[in-house]
């Protein structure tokens, strides 16, 4: 059995044969990669490759969580989610894009930042890695407001308090995946080391390298 303190992702890369893109659409794509397993067979892998993402949990005075609905044709659902974007920009800061996401999805600023988790989305089929960031003291951000277009124009934002989304989470109300994570990531933050334990907000991110600044 491995012992508690060992319990930690390491990076590890198996022996590619091969690799092709065979679909590469405006911002993700397809890849098919001819992997050898330990055993010396071979195996056919075919994962989106993502250039990342971040996301933000933003946090009000009176505990309540700042989420937003939009339609998500993949799943034929309108879903709460927390405001989120791409790392389209490569070698973007994390902090910036995340900045950037929360005053156009919601008109918001943040003078708190911290690292809430990263995690891989679907490690098993895209390499996309999310940056999900706690914001902090929040207010209305000044000047206008972004202009929305496309699905965008349907956002709804709402405020809700942090132990009604967990409830609604464990009665299977709400699926976003990182809205879940968001929500039951900083309900352990707060009834254990509480939140100045979290990490700094330009903590390094292996899965992303960014900028610093």
């Amino acid at each position: 059995m491995t012992d508690s303190g060992q319990i930690r992702d390491v990076a590890e890369e198996w022996r590619v044969l091969s690799s092709e893109t065979p679909f590469q659409g405006r911002v993700t794509g397809v890849r098919t990669d001819e992997v050898e397993m330990p055993d010396g067979s071979t195996a056919r892998r075919d994962y989106q490759i993502h250039p990342g993402s971040v996301s933000i949990l933003a946090l009000d005075s009176q505990q309540r969580v700042l989420i937003v609905r939009q339609y998500r044709h993949p799943v034929r659902q309108r879903l709460w989610e927390l405001p989120a974007g791409l790392l389209d920009v490569p070698g973007e800061n994390p902090l910036h894009a995340a900045q950037r996401e929360l005053y156009e999805e919601a008109h918001c600023k943040a003078g708190e930042w911290k690292v809430l988790v990263d995690f891989y989305t679907s490690p098993g089929g895209t390499d996309e890695a999310l940056r999900l960031f706690l914001a902090t003291d929040l207010a209305e951000a000044e000047g206008d407001r972004y202009a929305a277009h496309g699905e965008e124009l349907e956002i709804e934002v709402a405020r809700v308090p942090l132990a009604e989304l967990v409830a609604l989470v464990l009665a299977g109300e709400l699926h976003n995946p990182t809205l879940i994570t968001g929500t039951l990531a900083l309900h352990a933050a707060l009834t254990s080391g509480g939140l100045d334990a979290l990490r700094p907000a330009d903590s390094a991110w292996p899965a992303r390298p960014f900028r610093a600044g």
